[in-house]
């Protein structure tokens, strides 16, 4: 991801992973599982997984924007 990731884009992330149902675990490929506890400190952080979990929810959010999720 190479755009600026600003505190609005964290703020964002960090509100939609609130929404995960408590105790869901989100596998972020070969770095293992996380708890929501622990992604919105990898996003606050804005470490590698953290990063990746912002570049995830935006191309989610574009998608929905374009109405690419409904073809």
């Amino acid at each position: 991801m190479s755009e600026k990731i600003t505190e609005d884009v964290k703020k964002l992330v960090v509100f939609r992973l609130g929404t995960l149902p408590p105790g869901k675990k989100i596998s972020i490929g070969s770095s293992g599982e996380f708890s929501k506890d622990e992604l919105v400190t990898h996003v606050n952080k804005g470490d590698e997984i953290g990063r990746k979990i912002i570049e995830v929810e935006l191309e989610f959010l574009r998608a929905m924007k374009e109405g690419s999720l409904y073809e």
